[in-house]
Formats: C-alpha cells, sequence, structure tokens
C-alpha cells in the first residue's frame, strides 16, 4: 500500500479526517483538484458541537478570538423589530464556545493542525478513477499518478467524484431558486448593530445581514426575481446594492466593496449509503443541506470525527471491517434529521403565500420571542444533544446511555493534574475511574487509552466523546467484543 487512507477533498471534512486520522497513527494522503485553499468564507458559522469536534483535533486554538460574538437574530418589517432571537448557553457541559466565523478560516487552521502532523494536502490532483478489490483501493489522480490505498473516503461535495465512482445514489429535491450572497462593506447610515445578525421580511424576498470578522458583513437575498443563471460576481454585487435599500427600508445604507459573490439554489439530498466496500463518504458529498441554521459544515465534522476512530481501528487490525457498518447507522439517521430541520426553516424563510408570511411574520416571531424556545434554538442548533443510543452500538440503562454524548467533564489526571475529559479524547479513548476496566481497554485498543479520575462508576468514552460503556472490566471487555468483532 502506498497509505492506509486517501482522503479526496482538502475541505474542512476532508482535513478534520486527515487530522483525526494522524492522530489515531494511520497513514494518511489528501488530495484536491483545487489549485488551491478556497479564500472565500462560504459557510461562516460553528455552533458548540463543531468547536469541540475542533478541539478534540487540537484544531481550536486562536478561532474563538478572531470569531465574532454575533449571537443574536432580529427580524424586521421595514423599521419594526418583531423578533429577537438569542443564543446563548445550551445548557449542557461544554467549554466550546458557537462561533461566527469564515469556513476559510476553520480550513487554514486545519491545514496548520495538519502540517504539525506532518501532513500537507495535495492541490491541483483530483481522483478521476477508482477501483476497489478485496484488499483495497486503486485509485488513479489527474496527473496520471495510480495509488493504492487500503481505503477511500469521498470529501469532496455534493458532485462529489468519489460517490460517483462508487456507483452510490444522490437522490433529492430542490427547495428554493436563487438566493444571492456577498460578502463585503456597509457604508452610510444608519450603522447595523455588530452584535447579532438582522434580518427583514419583504414581500419579494427575505434579507439579512450577518457580521462577519474584519468589519465585513455577510448579506443574503432570496430573489427568484433574478433571471441570470450565471451572473459575474459584479453582476450580483450590482442587484445586492439595488435589494439592499429596498428590502431593509434604510436609503441612507449602501453596499461598498465587495469580496465575494455568488448565487444559489437550495437543494435537499442525502446519498443511499455512505460505503461501498472499501469506499466512504462523509460530508456534503453524503448530504447537501439548506444553509439556514448552519447545519452543513457541523454535520460534516460530526461524520469525519464519527469515522476516523472507527476506520483507525480497522486499520490497525484491531477491529473487523463491520465496525465501519455503525458509521452509516449513527450518521446518516442524523442527517436525515438536519435536513428535516433545514428544509423547514428554508420554507418558512421564502414563504411567498399570504398565509405563508402570515404564520411567519405573526405566528412564528411571537414564539420565537418566549424565552423556552430560545432556548430550545440554542440547543438544536448546537448538535450538542446528538445521541447514538438507539444504534448499533448504542444501549439502555441509566443516563447517560451508551452513545450518548458525553459533556467535557472535569478529571485528574493519573499524577493528580486537573484536566477536562475532552482535551483527554485527541486520538485517544477515555477509561474514568477503574484499573481494571483501563486495563481490559488497554488489552484491546493498545496504547491510545488514557486513564482518568473522578467521582461516579466507571465509564469507557469513545474518541469522539461519546460514551461506550458503563462498568468494570468485564463490562468493558463485553463491549468491545461486540462492538470491534
Amino acid at each position: 500500500m502506498d497509505t492506509d487512507v486517501l482522503v479526496v477533498g482538502a475541505g474542512p471534512v476532508g482535513l478534520a479526517l486527515t487530522c483525526a486520522l494522524l492522530q489515531h497513527g494511520v497513514s494518511v494522503r489528501v488530495v484536491d483538484k483545487a489549485a488551491g485553499p478556497a479564500t472565500t468564507s462560504r459557510a461562516n458559522f460553528v455552533h458548540a458541537r463543531g468547536s469541540e469536534v475542533l478541539d478534540r483535533l487540537d484544531a481550536l486554538d486562536g478561532l474563538p478570538e478572531e470569531s465574532v460574538r454575533a449571537m443574536t437574530i432580529t427580524s424586521y418589517a421595514g423599521d419594526r423589530p418583531m423578533m429577537r432571537l438569542r443564543f446563548g448557553d445550551p445548557g449542557l457541559d461544554t467549554a466550546a464556545p458557537p462561533m461566527v466565523i469564515s469556513q476559510a478560516r476553520v480550513e487554514a487552521r486545519l491545514r496548520e493542525r495538519l502540517a504539525a502532523l506532518g501532513g500537507r494536502p495535495e492541490w491541483g490532483n483530483g481522483l478521476v478513477e477508482a477501483q476497489q478489490d478485496a484488499t483495497g483501493v486503486t485509485a488513479v489522480l489527474a496527473d496520471g499518478t495510480t495509488i493504492r490505498a487500503g481505503w477511500l473516503v469521498g470529501c469532496d461535495g455534493t458532485g462529489s467524484t468519489v460517490r460517483k465512482l462508487a456507483g452510490i445514489a444522490f437522490p433529492g429535491v430542490k427547495i428554493s431558486e436563487r438566493f444571492l450572497i456577498v460578502d463585503g462593506r456597509l457604508e452610510g447610515e444608519p450603522a447595523l448593530d455588530r452584535s447579532g445578525t438582522s434580518g427583514w421580511t419583504h414581500a419579494d424576498g427575505v434579507f439579512g445581514a450577518m457580521p462577519m470578522p474584519g468589519d465585513q458583513w455577510r448579506l443574503l437575498a432570496y430573489d427568484a426575481a433574478f433571471q441570470d443563471d450565471k451572473p459575474g460576481e459584479e453582476q450580483i454585487a450590482e442587484r445586492m446594492r439595488h435589494i439592499l435599500p429596498q428590502r431593509t427600508g434604510l436609503p441612507g445604507l449602501r453596499l461598498g466593496e465587495v469580496t465575494w459573490a455568488s448565487l444559489f439554489r437550495v437543494h435537499r439530498r442525502l446519498a443511499d449509503a455512505y460505503r461501498a466496500g472499501r469506499i466512504l463518504l462523509a460530508g456534503d458529498s453524503a448530504h447537501a443541506h439548506a444553509p439556514f441554521g448552519g447545519q452543513g459544515m457541523l454535520t460534516g465534522l460530526g461524520d469525519a470525527e464519527n469515522l476516523a476512530w472507527k476506520l483507525a481501528l480497522v486499520v490497525r487490525g484491531r477491529a473487523g471491517d463491520a465496525l465501519l457498518d455503525t458509521y452509516e447507522a449513527e450518521r446518516r439517521p442524523l442527517a436525515t434529521t438536519v435536513l428535516r430541520g433545514s428544509t423547514a426553516a428554508t420554507k418558512v424563510n421564502i414563504a411567498g403565500s399570504p398565509i405563508g408570511r402570515l404564520l411567519r411574520d405573526q405566528v412564528l416571531t411571537r414564539l420565537f420571542n418566549t424565552a423556552w424556545l430560545q432556548r430550545w434554538a440554542t440547543y438544536s442548533t448546537s448538535q450538542l444533544w446528538v445521541s447514538y443510543r438507539r444504534g448499533p452500538l448504542g444501549g439502555r440503562g441509566s443516563k447517560p446511555r451508551p452513545g450518548d454524548r458525553v459533556g467535557d467533564l472535569a478529571c485528574e489526571r493519573a499524577d493528580g493534574s486537573r484536566t477536562r475529559l475532552h482535551a483527554e479524547l485527541r486520538g485517544a479513548w477515555a477509561v474514568l475511574g477503574d484499573d481494571d476496566a483501563f486495563e481490559a481497554a488497554r488489552r484491546r485498543l493498545g496504547d491510545q487509552v488514557v486513564r482518568l479520575h473522578r467521582d461516579g462508576p466507571p465509564m469507557l468514552v469513545r474518541p469522539d466523546g461519546h460514551l461506550a460503556c458503563k462498568g468494570g472490566a468485564a463490562e468493558v471487555t463485553r463491549w468491545l467484543e461486540g462492538a470491534l468483532g
């Protein structure tokens, strides 16, 4: 083999997967057909669960300080505020903050972490062919290079070459017509509040403005009347300059310098399978989301972390490849749930009928002004609620149950120094509180197990922060034998 794993796509999901696999001691190559890293923001919100994943990859440092703490959404009808939604503490044990930050900066931080682990993306050399057999995958790159890898993972977006070569269907439906998106500077008066996002309802379509780092703004407008199918960035910017005062009712507010402009349509898609033999999918190659709620990149980062520890155990010969079937079993139902939510949010935002607008502007806005619904919105979008208890590695019993997320608990190391659970889960499993359970885990998992102390029942925690099982050596051995084969 030239490498244990070949990852196609050096976006946030491919980079996160590559870093995680390297943490687990697996050899990886990551290739991308693009000439170099993307410089535009694209996704621009990382919820708490995404920050947790980045932290466990040791790739979070510096990002919270760069991010904008814009945790409110205020909706207006003209100059009248109708709703103010505040995203606050999700109410679960986590030290990871939600962040308004460019996807380009997240990717840059992941590349820095990848370099520290001894890897680098191979730009300008995408996948063109792949054939798998019983022992691996033979991949051909654009420059004619042939790579022999044990496993191939597609993190190459909604138009995934890997998915097409694997013969995996990607059914879905179009949810909306044209959205315009522009990153740039706002000039004139009145200045918008940079402590949160502002949105306006309008008969021609919704309009939103979100503050971005560097005194930038992300402007988003639904514009079904815009007929050009392939406009240039300047055309989109000019259209946005026309829409801005019209939709907001603020004639003194102007769009100045533009750094990026694009047009997109919202589709909902979900791959029929996440695995075809030795080929797997993660992120947008497996599921395509509406942008509302910031769930796309977040779900992809979760895919990467879930897949990494399972693939690493298989590569290292500590688990049978049936363990990889639990990746789809745990992650695809989550993607289905998230797709329903983001689709519903899109339909509410683009409601065009009188009844739809009445429901949005009069009923839902009043509901979202209530404290309990704001807490629910924070909790829901954070994805800290994600549990695999109903999956093949889950179970019953007292909370937390096998498959549940374990919070970032305060613990002690063997030498008595203080730490937090998630800080120890960097390519490692954790055993809390039992010497015999720790030795049982080491016998099956090797050196990538840490021993931590904390009051309460003994627990074995997976590298992705979910509970494997509770109990002593017998329970740990039983769970590992059942899960790993």
